[in-house]
Formats: structure tokens, sequence, C-alpha cells
């Protein structure tokens, strides 16, 4: 007995040393494994490196806890699962989950407050074996570090999508937006933006939506190129201290010297954001007696500037049988008016098929009189982030535009090889001034024929950045269309273009990532509701009785004898 025990205790002493050994090389090599075939927990090098920024505590307060309806719930466990990826590569990373309509005491109290912070709750309909009952989820969370505080969206609005697809598309970019938060709370502000004025461009409060959210990342600023007249080599160098430049539904000629500004900008490695519409015509202008307006060219002067760039923008509008609903008065006037939906074939609702960082897992993006783009062979990688259905077509200019157009009876026919035309395009490389041999404007000694690679996104509709106004004269959000109610993706397609512009992290990449996520399919639940409740509830049960029995049965058995 005495060498057994000996012996018994020399293992226990190897395998506790063993495990000292085992743990010990465990602190010193930290590795995560990532079992799921989609890798769906593997944070990406961006997400690694903007973790290593957070250098204090940095708290986030996610309001997804309580009664869930089933796909949000799913939508809480991936929101957990990822932060906690995010904990374990930093511990000053701490989250919590709350329920904002736990008290009823105090609930409306926290509405109320999360209003205030701009988080809106998503008023969802829950169908359990065909009963219905409504239920409020406020999907966002706050992340605070250093007494700032950012919004994190965690559900993905897309239009028209139902609730498991949203839910999806919101798992698909949870780590970007997670990530995209905590590198707007922890580091500081670099980038500058002008925002180019002195040529009709867009009032600030149409874009103050826009212009609100931006300034989260971002410096901007208005840089009036009235200066270029009397200093144009003073207002270029003042120019060349921004990152990007952004010029919105400009409605006046840019003169020569202003060109070479915006040229040399470019050529020198400043990046530009076009959001220019070569047709004048006017949504607001529809609404008179008449139901009509004429739609005629706008002259910039900027088609020899973007020619050399490798596009031009043409001076007429998009038809597309995928436009967007607009509503108007039906019936005689007075009490027996009555307001209809019809579908307005002059503003495309364009759905991305890119798989480009930009647009990928985007939903509908609303354009207004939107012009065709060409591409021209030039050297320049050029990609078409938008563009319009296969059943839409050009329509010259002048042209009259008349609401009676939403009665009209088409078919494929009538859109036979028209469709599928440019939008949106992204432009990179190294770009030739349009000033190369020939006479310059103003004189420059610092003139450059080529230059650095450097980017431009360029968008054929002015109004994509424009948000409306309430009867108060308040900007509402940027894609909200108040005439159909429907909320388009406007904003998170200029987001997206102006965070790939300035982007040096790669955080916009990781957007391509791509997540197999299976859902519950709630009919065939319904269809075979008793026969899931017995393999989900019953075979468990099962599987222990026997277990228990067999167990019994064995032990009486050795014991017996």
């Amino acid at each position: 007995m005495v060498p057994i025990k000996k012996s018994n205790l020399k293992n226990l002493v190897v395998i506790i040393g063993l495990l000292l050994i085992t743990n010990g090389i465990g602190n010193m090599f930290f590795h995560r494994f990532d079992l799921t075939s989609d890798k769906r927990y593997t944070l990406s090098e961006t997400s690694l490196n903007i973790i290593k920024q957070v250098k204090e505590p940095l708290s986030i307060k996610i309001y997804m806890q309580g009664e869930l309806p089933a796909e949000f719930k799913r939508l809480q466990q991936e929101t957990q699962q990822l932060l906690e990826e995010f904990q374990a590569y930093n511990k000053n990373i701490i989250f919590t989950f709350v329920n904002p309509l736990e008290n009823e005491d105090t609930s409306m109290d926290n509405i109320k407050e999360l209003y205030r912070k701009g988080l809106t709750p998503v008023n969802i309909t829950v169908d359990d074996k065909g009963k219905q009952s409504q239920a409020m989820v406020f999907p966002w969370a706050i992340a605070s570090y250093h007494n700032k505080e950012v919004n994190i969206p965690l559900l993905k609005n897309k239009m028209g999508a139902s609730t498991t697809e949203q839910v999806i598309g919101s798992v698909q970019n949870l780590e970007y937006s997670i990530a995209d938060a905590l590198n707007k709370i922890t580091k500081d502000k670099q980038k500058k933006i002008a925002v180019i004025k002195g040529n009709g461009e867009l009032q600030d409060i149409l874009m103050a939506k826009f212009l609100l959210q931006i300034r989260e990342s971002y410096h901007i600023g208005p840089f009036t190129l009235d200066s270029v007249a009397k200093s144009p080599v003073e207002s270029l160098e003042a120019l060349q201290k921004y990152d990007l430049a952004i010029i919105a539904k400009p409605t006046e000629t840019f003169s020569d010297s202003e060109k070479q500004v915006l040229d040399q900008f470019i050529i020198t490695g400043g990046k530009t954001l076009w959001l220019v519409d070569q047709v004048s015509v006017e949504m607001d202008s529809l609404y008179n007696p008449s139901g009509s307006t004429l739609a005629f060219p706008r002259d910039l002067n900027l088609n020899d500037m973007f020619f050399k760039y490798g596009f031009r923008i043409n001076p007429d509008i998009v038809k597309d049988e995928q436009g967007s609903p607009i509503k108007l008065a039906t019936g005689e006037q007075g009490s027996a008016t009555q307001f209809q939906e019809f579908n307005w074939k002059f503003a495309p609702l364009v759905y991305p098929d890119n798989k480009h960082p930009i647009v990928k897992n985007l939903g509908g993006i609303k354009f207004d009189f939107a012009n065709p783009i060409d591409t021209l062979k030039n050297g320049i990688k050029k990609t078409v982030l938008l563009k319009s259905s296969r059943y839409s077509k050009k329509i010259g200019t002048p042209v009259e535009v008349n609401l009676e157009i939403v009665a009209e009876e088409t078919s494929p026919n009538h859109y036979i090889n028209t469709g599928n035309i440019p939008l949106a395009i992204l432009l990179e490389g190294s770009f030739h001034s349009v000033f190369e041999n020939r006479v310059k404007p103003f004189n420059q000694k610092t003139f450059e024929n080529t230059g650095n690679d450097t980017k431009m996104i360029v968008i054929s509709d002015g109004d994509l950045i424009k948000n409306q106004l309430d009867k108060n004269y308040q900007p509402v959000e940027l894609g909200y269309d108040q005439r159909s109610g429907n909320l388009y993706d406007n904003k998170d397609f200029l987001l997206n273009c102006v965070n790939y512009l300035l982007d040096d992290t790669g955080l916009i990449n990781i957007r391509n990532k791509d997540l197999d996520l299976p859902l519950l399919d709630k009919e065939k639940v319904y269809e075979n509701y008793t026969l899931t409740q017995a393999i989900t509830i019953g075979l468990p049960i099962l599987i222990l009785m026997l277990f228990g029995l067999v167990f019994t049965y064995l032990r009486k058995r050795k014991y017996s004898k």
C-alpha cells in the first residue's frame, strides 16, 4: 500500500507541476481561438489597433436587456459576444446591459432622456403563434471616455427589409459600428474638411444633419472661393491645409482661377467629394397649379476639368421605373381631397449591388433628378458605386417635367439596353491637371502637372446630401422624406464616402466582413410546433431519464455482489 500511495503522490505532484507550467506559458502568450466557420469573433487588425488606444476605463452601456423579441435577443447575444472579444484584448473596456423600461415609475423619464440623446426606439410587432403584441426596443449603446460620449447604433435600418433581415445586416455591421465609435471617442480629431462656398452651393442648414455627423470625427470649416479673385495663390495655400473638399450642389459658374485652385488641391493629394447637378430642376417647383416645370442644362464651367480627370456628367436626367414613392392629391378639392401614393420615376431608388465597403450592406438610396455619368479611359481606376436599375433611361434636356408622368404606362420593351446608368463613381490614382499644356489663369510657382495618388467620389445629384426642413424650419434626419415617411440610407452612404476618402486606418474595410448568420424559421416552427417542443424540451428530459436509469442499474449491479 505504501508504494502505491507514494506513486499516487508523485503523479499528483507531476500533474500540479504541469498545470503550473502550462498556466505560466498561457499568461506569457495570449491567443483567442475562433472556431466559427466565418471567423465571426476574430477582430480585424484595425479593431485591435483601435483597442490599443484605450488607456483608461472606457464604459459602454447597451440599452438592450429584458424581454426582447427573438431577433433582437440574437442581436443582443452577438453584441455581448463581440464586446467580450474587445474586453479580452483590453480590460479597460467595460460594458453593461441596461433595461430602460424595467422600472415603470422611471421608464418615461428614461425614454425622454434617451430621446434627448438622439436614441430613438424601434416599435416591433411580436407574432407569437398568431398572437400579435407591440414591443419597444432601444437598439443603441453609449460609449463614455474622458467625459466624452458617443452613440453606437446597433440596428442597421434597411428600408423594405424584414426585422430578421435588418438584424442580419446589423450583425454584419456590428464590429464596424463599435470600432468606429471607439475610434471617435479615443482619437483626437486630425483630418480637416473644407466645405466649399461661393458658387451657389447648398446652405449649411440644408446639410446640417450631415455636417453635425462628420463633425464628431473631423474638423470642418467653410472655405469661400470668393478670395481667389484677389489672392489666388494665398487661397490655394489655405485650401491645401485641408484634407478633403466637399462641393455640394454648386449652381453658379466657376471661374478659371477657381478651377485652378481646386485642380492644384487635387493634384497635390487633396481628396474631393463632388455632388454636382448638370441640370437645373427642383422638386418644389412642380407643386404649382400646372404641376409642371422646365428642366434645362446648367453650365458650371467644369466639363473640361471633369473630362481630364476621366469622367463626364451629362446634362440629362435619369428616368427609372424603380423610383421613389410620392404622395399627390386626388379627387375633388376640399373635403373630398385624398392623397394617393405614386411611383415618381425621376427620383431613382438605388439599391447597391457592389461589394465595395462604401456601399456594402446599405439599403435604398434616394436620388432626385440624377444625371448620367460616363467614364473615360485615362489610367485612373474607376469604381461604379451606385447605378440606376435595368429599367431606366436618359431623358435629354431641355424638357418639361410634369406630375402627370405618374399615370404613364410602360413596359420592359421601353428599356432595352438603356439601364444600369452610373450615378456615383469612385476615382483613384494620379490625376493630370486640366491646365497641363495650357495658359494658366494665374501665375503659380508651385504648379504641378501630375501629382500624388489621391481619391475622389463623384455623385451626379446635389440633393443626395440635402436634408429636409420641418414646419419650424428645423432640419430633419438626412435621408428622411417627409412626403412619403420613408427613411433612406443617404446619410450612411455619404458618411462611408467621407470615411473612405479620409480613412488611413483601414476602418472602412471592416465592412467587408461576411458573416453567415442562420436564424430560426418561424413559419416552419409554427407548422411543427408540437414536434419542436418535443425535440427541444422532451428529448433532453428523456435522455436524462435514460442516463439515470442506466447509471442506477449499473451501480446496483456493481455493489450488489
